[in-house]
């Protein structure tokens, strides 16, 4: 054991009344919920990156945090891996995400940050024999080394690819052996920042023929977890390719990957691309795209993603019902991809983050089954387009009929629709009432 948690006590239920600051109001992880306990519906997983790595900087200034375990060297990587299991079993998290060099410093080659993340690998396994947490998802870090300033998969460079290749390679093995549910490309600096010397095409190519080489190696090794793009619009990338879920959509469907990649939303992701998070989960799962979340919220009077802990209940439960009017998580989670604000010092403040977010979810997941279980929300867009049900409407939706043959009907039966309201405060309101 590290002294960094000392005082603070495991995080236990107490329920909505609770005032102790050391335990979940709402979070209950053995609630029944729809029939499946809660903890099974959230499946949390804590950030490995923002969590243990993040200095405390701001586009403006830089660190602010002093942690015993920050070095470049492996046995500061150790001393981390000792913090952050310490935390996943305080707070009783059934997984964790990380990125490769998040876990290990990088060595002078590619072979020797192999060496030190399969070190590091064989530490996270041990650690797992004794604790609940798993390994919801690994990915590759292309993005902060100055080779990827012009991307990894998209790099003019063939060298920076195959540079990308083995280390993602690697990453995948790790995430393998590890027990990993899925394995996440983040294209950071997958993008351009002016088309005066950018080829579109020819990079569009190269992320094409990447990703389809991370599909290939899948199968080669019998990976059965789902691989995940998560999609971003810009930031560090003025314009990145993989801007929200629609441009990742047709993205796959240019090469073919559709059926083999699904995506991992953030939401601060979907507010920088201009969108609602729920629009994001209910527009991947209408294309059956959906498959994981990074879950925080932006600051919506900044330009940057400042990746806050989730505080939003409206905001969290409807996209939560949303998933699970899809079905709810195979593979995904809801990971954490949320940083304490540089002013947050102690190992106290890690740890109330982690709580609030936890209870926010569980609170927006008892509110989505609600608005599952009475089903008038439901009942009520269903009833707006129950006139698709009839013969005639159901044959033009199936091709049945050309554009001359309903032109011609409308004319023939004196058809002249009246607009029905859309009901949309009722609705609004129906929602509040399940807050």
């Amino acid at each position: 054991m590290t002294a960094f948690f000392d005082g603070i006590p495991a995080i236990r239920y107490e329920g909505p009344e609770s005032e102790n600051p050391f335990a979940y109001r709402w979070y209950d992880a053995d609630r029944l919920v729809l029939g499946k306990r809660m903890e099974d519906h959230l499946r949390f997983a804590v950030a490995y990156w923002h969590s243990f790595c993040w200095p405390g900087g701001d586009p403006f200034g830089g660190q602010t945090f002093e942690r015993p375990w920050f070095g470049e060297t492996m046995e500061m990587a150790r001393l981390k891996a000792d913090v952050a299991f310490e935390m996943f079993d305080l707070l009783g998290v059934p997984f964790f995400c990380f990125h490769d060099r998040d876990a290990v410093p990088e060595g002078a080659t590619l072979a020797e940050s192999n060496r030190n993340l399969q070190e590091i690998a064989e530490v996270f396994a041990r650690k797992m024999e004794t604790s609940k947490t798993r390994l919801l998802w690994g990915t590759a870090n292309l993005f902060s080394h100055r080779r990827y300033m012009a991307g990894a998969a998209t790099n003019p460079d063939p060298d920076v690819f195959a540079y990308a290749a083995g280390q993602v390679k690697a990453c995948m093995d790790v995430t393998h052996q590890l027990g990993g549910q899925n394995y996440v490309l983040w294209g950071g600096r997958e993008g351009y920042e002016t088309l005066l010397n950018t080829d579109l095409k020819h990079e569009l190519d190269q992320m094409g023929r990447f990703l389809s080489m991370v599909v290939e190696y899948k199968h080669k090794i019998g990976f059965p977890g789902t691989i995940l793009i998560e999609p971003k619009p810009q930031e560090p990338t003025k314009h990145q390719y993989d801007y929200d879920v629609a441009t990742v959509y047709g993205f796959l469907k240019a090469y073919g990957l559709e059926n083999e990649v699904k995506v991992n939303i953030e939401v601060g992701h979907a507010v920088l691309a201009g969108h609602s998070f729920e629009h994001e989960v209910a527009l991947a799962s209408a294309l059956g795209i959906f498959g994981s979340i990074d879950m925080n919220r932006n600051d919506y009077q900044s330009g940057w993603d400042t990746d806050q802990f989730p505080m939003n209940v409206p905001e969290v439960a409807l996209a939560l019902y949303y998933i699970l009017k899809a079905g709810g998580f195979t593979t995904g989670g809801l990971n954490f991809d949320a940083k304490l604000r540089r002013q947050s010092l102690d190992a106290a403040d890690l740890i109330h983050g982690h709580i609030g977010g936890m209870d926010t979810c569980a609170r927006g997941l008892l509110a989505a089954a609600e608005l599952m279980e009475k089903g008038d929300l439901s009942d009520a867009v269903a009833k707006r387009y129950a006139g698709w049900q009839a013969p005639e409407a159901a044959a033009m939706l199936k091709g049945e009929r050309t554009l001359e043959e309903i032109a011609a009907r409308v004319e023939r039966e004196g058809i002249d629709p009246r607009p029905v309201s859309g009901r949309q405060e009722y609705l609004e309101n129906l929602v509040n009432r399940r807050l």
